[in-house]
């Protein structure tokens, strides 16, 4: 699944929504995949389950999920992805943590920009290998 940190300024639920996110376009989620309870997703992230319920209705309301009555929350059969303008703040803020992280610590912007990318190629062949 995914991690969330506590310590991050990003808020638990804006974590979990990009995590799902995350594994929606690593397709690690599929579209009609049913997602976890609410429940067992805040036991696993040892989160209060309200977080992952907040998390959960911005993704339904973004129509990332589909609920059916009864049956539980699912993965839309198209889901929406972020505008533009949403992705490059998403973006521009996690950026921000990461280079005030890289400056705290006397990275220089190179080493900085190399660990980036590294980190995303992990993240694409972890999901590969996974898949």
């Amino acid at each position: 699944m995914f991690n969330v940190n506590p310590g991050e300024s990003s808020p638990i639920w804006r974590q979990i929504e990009e995590g799902m996110r995350r594994m929606i376009t690593l397709g690690a989620l599929r579209p009609g995949d049913l997602v976890p309870s609410v429940r067992d997703l805040a036991l696993q992230l040892r989160v209060n389950p309200n977080t992952v319920a907040r998390a959960y209705q911005r993704l339904t309301e973004q129509g990332v999920f589909t609920v059916k009555r009864g049956e539980g929350t699912f993965v839309a059969d198209q889901p929406s992805m972020l505008r533009r303008s949403e992705r490059n703040d998403v973006l521009r803020d996690a950026a921000m943590r990461y280079a005030g992280t890289a400056i705290s610590i006397g990275a220089s912007l190179d080493d900085a920009v190399d660990e980036l990318s590294s980190s995303y190629d992990k993240v694409v062949r972890e999901h590969r290998r996974k898949s």
